[in-house]
């Protein structure tokens, strides 16, 4: 029973750990729009991009992908105003 706890900790911390990346701000033909409970990001370049969103308070989401043209979700500000403060680009995968 407590490896299996121990390895659904695992799998919870690694869902809610920030996506690797750097500080790089999102080119200008990204927008996005917030609601408290969505985000919805869209790529209006001609290049596909991984981006992800940047939280007042650092929670950390996993990188999108966004084709040219395509808009992709992330969860909103919340009901305690946990604000957005941009957009930022996201290394590729490994």
């Amino acid at each position: 029973m407590l490896t299996v706890l121990t390895v659904l900790t695992a799998a919870g911390a690694a869902q809610a750990a920030p996506a690797a990346g750097g500080d790089e701000p999102a080119p200008e033909c990204v927008h996005y729009a917030a609601t408290w409970r969505y985000t919805h990001v869209t790529n209006a370049c001609d290049t596909a991009y991984r981006l992800t969103v940047e939280y007042t308070d650092g929670t950390g989401v996993p990188c999108r992908e966004a084709q040219p043209g395509a808009t992709v979700t992330f969860p909103g500000y919340g009901p305690g105003g946990n604000g957005v403060v941009r957009v930022r680009l996201c290394p590729p995968p490994h």
